[in-house]
């Protein structure tokens, strides 16, 4: 029976205020609570030069760096580029300077602009060198992380189409894959082609997108399948509220508060983040796990929607004991 209307109103008027705070809770307390956490960074340099300055970045900042030490500065250059540390600190003879890598991460590259300046004497500016940029089209990185709510969209979207349309199984299977596909080459022909904000290898940025939506869409059809048309609620709640906030993909993973940044890099908007900065950037370095993540998601969902499809198949007429007792027991006419 209907619940009556006061009661309806004072659900609505209790369910907005719990959805307003939680996803100001999702979105708004990691931004706040920004700050290096064991975040990756390199020593470079002779021991007698070397040891002070890691000592002193220990002492200053302790818990914000883990730091990596490098015999000199090409072997600190390489570790950059691999993306094994966000930038490295290297020390001489002739003084410091700091190597960053501000395509991982502007707010990163910033960050230990400062660091590294507080620790100067004088407070003298430190060069800097940035061995892997941004590309010019998008110099502060912005597009790249707006760019992660547009496709949790269209992975969820991608899903529910496939669960509302009733299409099932091998279809339900067949429609999730050529979605992400076609999505994958139309937003790398936008940033790749169009806008010149993705730098790498055209297909590998294609197939990264391609993977997280397939990813994300797969997940909520696959919810879908097990437990209905809540299943899309479900999975959109996790992929926008979690997964697009956890992902760390406008700061870095590791500036955001423990275990936030963790979990995040376990969901496909986070993971789909990683693995396109791998390959539009780094040609394709640390780009193992998030592809790895997003395999397992994907793979996740696709059987889920497979095993759906086989067990809600119908049984064929010849194996319907009912239809069979109709047969047997009608009586002909005439």
């Amino acid at each position: 029976m209907p619940s009556s209307p006061p009661r309806r109103l004072i659900a609505v008027m209790l369910l907005i205020p719990l959805v307003a705070a939680l996803a100001l809770w999702a979105f708004a307390w990691p931004a706040a609570r920004i700050a290096p956490r064991d975040l990756p960074l390199g020593i470079a340099g002779p021991p007698a030069a070397a040891d002070p300055l890691a000592s002193g970045l220990e002492r200053d900042h302790r818990g914000a760096f883990e730091l990596h030490r490098y015999p000199d500065e090409a072997a600190a250059r390489r570790a950059v580029e691999s993306r094994a540390v966000y930038g490295a600190v290297v020390a001489g003879p002739e003084g410091v300077r700091l190597l960053t890598a501000s395509a991982a991460s502007p707010v990163v590259a910033q960050l230990l602009t400062q660091a590294v300046t507080a620790r100067a004497p004088g407070r003298t500016p430190v060069p800097v060198v940035d061995v892997v940029p941004t590309p010019s089209a998008d110099p502060r990185g912005g597009v790249l992380g707006a760019s992660l709510l547009p496709l949790a969209l269209a992975g969820i979207v991608t899903g529910a189409a496939v669960t509302v349309l009733g299409l099932r199984g091998t279809w339900a299977a067949l429609g999730l894959t050529g979605a992400a596909a076609a999505a994958g080459v139309a937003v790398a022909a936008l940033a790749h082609s169009w806008l010149g904000v993705l730098t790498g290898d055209w297909w590998a940025e294609a197939g990264s997108i391609g993977l997280t939506v397939l990813a994300i869409g797969a997940a909520v059809a696959g919810l879908a399948t097990l437990i209905g048309r809540a299943g899309i609620a479900l999975g959109s709640v996790v992929m926008v509220l979690l997964g697009n906030s956890f992902s760390g993909v406008t700061s870095a993973p590791e500036l955001l508060p423990a275990p936030i940044g963790a979990i995040g890099q376990r969901l496909p908007p986070g993971a789909g983040g990683s693995l396109l900065r791998s390959v539009a950037y780094f040609d394709g370095s640390a780009a193992g796990t998030p592809l790895l993540t997003l395999s397992l998601w994907a793979a996740l969902g696709l059987a889920a929607v497979l095993a759906g499809g086989r067990i809600g198949k119908p049984a064929p007429a010849g194996d319907d004991p009912v239809a069979e007792n109709r047969t047997a027991t009608a009586v002909p006419v005439g």
